[in-house]
Order: structure tokens, then C-alpha cells, then sequence
């Protein structure tokens, strides 16, 4: 009997090691000791399976190392990849780092050389990662190029200038571009500039062009005149692969000039819309307009949830307007719309059924407009995390507006190649209206219906992406620098840290000789703070930094 519990009992300590004793065929369960893609699975769940670390024992997390790349503008935007021991992360201005991740040592560093008009870009600096695959690490640069550099010494392989920064007013790759079998893709930043965003793609092996995707759709009905070619669009976000439906999803972001619309009357397609491409071709097999004709900067640029509702997978996708869609993954078809913002007032809602917009306040030019959610979205781009075993989906929000007074953008300021097309002769952001407190807040919600399980509110809105695991936990960070680990079923919070500068990265997982760890990007960045400080002043005051912490159990 004892003899024949043994293998039993070995292979339940492999499981409580972190490892898997057997490769688990279900939806985000696959390589659980890795970190090997943007989201970890093309689900983009942001889920990690091991069970190492969990409720009992999350108390005695412990600092493992840290790895400071010495640069800190903007902070650490970027989630890191992790394989086979290895952790692939990216610092300011590209610069490139692959390190130990048991350790924290440096395997090598590769800092990009960047064309010096990349200073004078709007997003200059920062980028939220890199991917890595077909031996390579992959990097959508400053200057408008993709780049890869050879897995293992960092040194680069090629390289592909697919932007002119000086006519498309420094239109940059600030996110890593991602990987569909042998193709790369990603899109730039340009929502908010005078340009006709597109999505690029690429030879991921060479380098060489494989097409492009316009997502200024070439149709007087939905860009009359000549609107179309100033008309914005981009697709700044990573996207996600699907190997089962051979599918690119990859969210757009506004139409430009942001508040000024005259001139670009129709439905301004692609803007605002989640596409569904053919990762060898790029064309469009579908696509849903979530926001037509935006007039408010809401994007439907973030990341694409896969779930299961009944038997079939649909998309969860959050709009920054405050609404969620649901949608069928084989062909977009609306499921359900539900309200994500509390404060939401510039539409009396959205069909459910229908998708239509109902009543919508559209920005009138030289009128003041209070308007909820602001420009940043009800949630800012960083991610939500699903956990499987809960069939929660925990994302951040804030609850923040703006007064804008629509204007028609000045030819004088646009000659600068940081200029921005935001159509506004004024804009702050300020609490919501009837005295209400802006704040921010960590939602436990089902993400088919919205349904609130639990929620935490934070004095500041919290910029940091969200991890949850198999071992019950959700961790995330705020702008203070507070890391928290939370219940997954309740809320509890179960551990606290002060890294001494705020979170805008993404917390991964993963296990290295059978020990798990928790690594979370910290130092506050990004464009958002500088933002919010009009409602928020004490962010003034709030220290950056870059520091990349890992934490395990002692």
C-alpha cells in the first residue's frame, strides 16, 4: 500500500512545487512555468497556473532581487517574457535587457541606436515590452521600426524602418509588435495625430514586408473629403494571435481630431474598432465599430478576453467610453453590452443587442462640456487578469472626467512633429459631477455580464496592469508604490509591499527549478499622471523610478 501511494504523493508534491507533473490541455494551462507571450496565453487572461505560491503562504513573499536598468523615464511600462529561466524585459528609450530570472543578473544588454528625431516625438521613451520566439526578441522601436536581436547574445539580426517620423508626426511602435506563426504585426501610436494609422506586418525570420492594413477605411461615406488622411486611427496596443481560428484580433484607437468633428462627418471606420485579420494576407475576415464617429477619444484599443459562454468562446473587450462588449470570436456578433464606468454621461447608453449608440453628447464646438469617462478611458490600457477557476475578471478603473471645449486645431501647431490633432481650445480633468469624489477602484466582475463579486477602492486610480494565479491571488500596484497580492474570491488583502515608486507595468509569474516567482515592474511613467494631476494634484508630488522586483517565498 505505502509503495503504491508513492507515486501518488510525488506527483501532488510537483504540483505544490509550482510545477506541472503533466501538460494540461486546457485554455491558458499550457507551459505553466513560463511567462512566453505579451498576455502569457492568446487569450489574454494574464492567468498563471502555479500553485507555489497561494492564500496560506502569500504572507511570507520575500524580495528575491531586484534589477535596476538605470534609466527611468517614464518609468517601467513593459510586461516581461519569461522562458526557460530567462526574462526578457524592455527600459526607456529600447533599451534592451535579457536576465537571469532566478537571480537577477544580466545575461546581456542591447541598447537600440535610435534616430535622434525620436526625441522629438510626443511618446518618446517608453515601451511596454518586447516578444520573443523563433530564436529572436522582437522590438517595435521609437523611430517606426521593428527589430530582432538574437535570442541568446542580444545581438542584432535586422531591422525594418517601416514609419517616417517626420511625415506622420513621430508615429512610433510603443508596444512589442506579436508574433502569428512566421508573420509580426503591431501598430503605432497616431490616434491623436494628423495621420492615417495603419498596422504593419512583417517576415517575422527577415524582416521584410508583408503588407499592411489601412485602418482609414478609403470611403467618402465614412471619411468625406479629404478628412480621411488627417483622420488618426492607430493600433498602438499588441494585438493577440488565435492558432485555432488563424486569427489576428487588434483593438484601434480614436478618430482625429479628437473633439472637433466638422469636416469628418460619417462613421470614421476603422477608428474605435476591434478588426479580426488573416494573420498571411491581412485581410479583414470581420470587424465591430464599438464607438462610430468618436467624438470623446475612446479608443477600443485593449486587449481582446477570450472566454467561454456556454460552449462557444467569445470576445470581452473594454472601450474606454466605460462600456464592455461581448462578442461571438467567429464573427463579432454582438452578445451582450454592459457598463463598466459609474460616472457615464456622454451617451444615455448602448443597445445591448444592437450595439447602437443612444443619445449621445457630442462635443459642440466653443462649448464647455463636462463629459465622464475623460480621455483616458474609464480604465487607463493597462490589462485585467482572468482566473479560470474563479470565472472572475479583475481589472482596474477610474473614475475621473474632463471639461473640454471643442475647437478646430490651428495649422500653426501642427508643424511640430510632436503635435497633436486633439481638436480642443481647452481640456482639464476634474472629479465627476453632483460632488462626487474621484478615486479609482480593482473590480472582481463576470466579464459576460459585469456582475461586481467584489471591489476595492484606492484613493489615486491604480495604473498598473493585474496578475492572478492559480493559487487564489490577484496582485497588482499602485501609484503610491504600494504592491498588494488580494483573496481572489473575496478581496482580502492578504500582502502589502512599498517598492517606493509607483506601478504602470505588468506583473508576471513563472518557475524556475521548481520555485515560483512574482515579478512586478515598478516606477511611475507613462503621459497618464500628467494627466490626471489636474484632478488629482498630490501626483505632483509622487516619485519615479524603475526597478524591476522579483519576489518568492523563503
Amino acid at each position: 500500500m505505502k509503495r503504491a501511494l508513492t507515486p501518488i504523493v510525488a506527483a501532488v508534491s510537483l504540483l505544490a512545487a509550482g510545477a506541472s507533473a503533466a501538460a494540461d490541455a486546457r485554455p491558458g494551462y499550457a507551459d505553466p512555468d513560463n511567462w512566453p507571450q505579451y498576455h502569457r496565453s492568446s487569450n489574454a487572461w494574464r492567468f498563471s497556473p502555479l500553485t507555489q505560491i497561494n492564500k496560506q503562504n502569500v504572507k511570507k513573499l520575500k524580495v528575491a532581487w531586484v534589477h535596476q536598468p538605470g534609466n527611468i523615464a517614464h518609468g517601467l511600462q513593459a510586461t516581461p517574457i519569461v522562458l526557460d529561466g530567462v526574462l526578457y524585459y524592455i527600459s526607456a528609450d529600447n533599451n534592451v535587457w535579457a536576465v537571469d530570472a532566478a537571480t537577477g543578473k544580466t545575461i546581456w544588454h542591447y541598447t537600440t541606436k535610435l534616430n535622434p528625431i525620436a526625441k522629438q516625438a510626443f511618446y518618446a521613451s517608453a515601451s511596454r515590452g518586447v516578444t520573443v520566439g523563433r530564436g529572436k526578441v522582437f522590438v517595435g522601436t521609437l523611430d517606426g521600426r521593428f527589430l530582432a536581436l538574437d535570442q541568446k547574445t542580444g545581438k542584432e539580426l535586422w531591422s525594418t524602418q517601416l514609419t517616417d517620423p517626420k511625415t506622420q508626426y513621430g508615429a512610433l511602435f510603443s508596444s512589442p509588435p506579436q508574433l502569428a506563426g512566421d508573420v509580426l504585426f503591431g501598430g503605432t501610436t497616431g490616434g491623436d495625430q494628423p495621420i492615417a494609422g495603419k498596422i504593419y506586418a512583417v517576415n517575422a525570420d527577415t524582416g521584410k514586408p508583408a503588407w499592411n492594413f489601412d485602418i482609414i477605411k478609403n470611403d467618402p461615406a465614412s471619411w468625406p473629403g479629404d478628412s480621411g488622411k488627417v483622420g488618426g486611427g492607430s493600433a498602438w496596443m499588441p494585438g493577440t494571435y488565435d492558432e485555432v481560428s488563424d486569427t489576428i484580433y487588434i483593438g484601434t484607437s480614436n478618430a482625429a481630431p479628437d473633439y472637433y468633428t466638422p469636416g469628418r462627418e460619417g462613421d470614421n471606420k476603422y477608428t474605435s474598432t476591434l478588426l479580426a485579420i488573416d494573420p498571411k494576407t491581412g485581410q479583414l475576415k470581420w470587424h465591430r465599430q464599438e464607438i462610430p464617429h468618436d467624438s470623446w477619444d475612446f479608443d477600443a484599443a485593449y486587449e481582446a478576453l477570450v472566454v467561454k459562454k456556454g460552449g462557444k468562446d467569445v470576445i470581452v473587450h473594454l472601450n474606454k467610453s466605460g462600456f464592455v462588449f461581448v462578442m461571438d470570436k467567429q464573427d463579432g456578433s454582438l452578445e451582450n453590452v454592459w457598463q463598466f464606468a459609474e460616472n457615464m454621461n456622454w451617451a444615455k447608453g448602448i443597445d445591448p443587442k444592437t450595439g447602437a449608440l443612444i443619445e449621445p453628447r457630442r462635443p459642440q464646438p466653443g462649448k464647455r462640456e463636462l463629459l465622464c469617462p475623460n480621455l483616458l478611458g474609464a480604465r487607463s490600457w493597462n490589462h485585467g487578469a482572468y482566473n479560470p477557476g474563479t470565472g472572475l475578471w479583475y481589472t482596474h478603473a477610474m473614475e475621473v472626467c474632463n471639461e473640454v471645449v471643442a475647437g478646430k486645431d490651428d495649422p500653426a501647431n501642427l508643424t511640430a512633429i510632436s503635435a497633436l490633432s486633439l481638436g480642443i481650445d481647452e481640456i482639464k480633468l476634474v472629479p465627476p459631477p453632483s460632488g462626487k469624489k474621484p478615486d479609482g477602484r480593482l473590480d472582481a466582475r463576470d466579464p459576460l455580464t459585469g456582475k461586481i463579486k467584489w471591489s476595492i477602492r484606492y484613493p489615486l486610480p491604480p495604473l498598473a496592469s493585474v496578475l492572478t494565479t492559480g493559487g487564489g491571488l490577484v496582485f497588482t500596484g499602485d501609484m503610491e508604490g504600494h504592491l498588494f497580492a488580494y483573496d481572489a474570491d473575496n478581496g482580502k488583502e492578504l500582502w502589502r509591499f512599498n517598492a517606493g515608486s509607483g506601478v504602470r507595468g505588468g506583473p508576471v509569474s513563472y518557475s524556475v527549478k521548481g520555485k515560483q516567482y512574482i515579478v512586478i515592474p515598478t516606477g511611475l511613467g507613462s503621459h497618464a499622471p500628467g494627466f490626471l494631476a489636474g484632478a488629482f494634484p498630490q501626483i505632483k508630488d509622487l516619485p519615479g523610478g524603475a526597478a524591476l522586483m522579483a519576489f518568492t517565498l523563503e
